[in-house]
């Protein structure tokens, strides 16, 4: 999901779209015995495209958030070769 999970949503809502108010066939004896419709494979395509948006919207701002570790804080004391001591205090985050 996320990012191309909303293009594909987008296209499938786009031509659901086109399907249900801009394509006029003439429907067959066949299709008109089956039941199928333009239209309404063009409404179940914009719905199906909308809902997939609006999962992949979630899913992208909820992946898009930084984790909030914890600071961490750590004391040190560094001795060098001559023997100075030296007390360091580094803070990770």
């Amino acid at each position: 999901m996320g990012l191309p999970g909303m293009v594909l949503s987008a296209v499938s809502t786009v031509v659901g779209a086109i399907m249900y108010w801009a394509v006029t066939a003439p429907t067959s004896i066949a299709a008109q015995q089956q039941g199928i419709r333009l239209s309404t494979v063009g409404a179940i395509l914009m719905t199906a495209g909308v809902s997939g948006l609006v999962a992949s919207l979630i899913v992208f701002i909820t992946s898009r958030r930084s984790p909030s570790a914890p600071v961490r804080t750590l004391d040190r004391e560094v001795v060098d070769g001559v023997g100075n001591r030296t007390l360091l205090h580094e803070r990770q985050s």
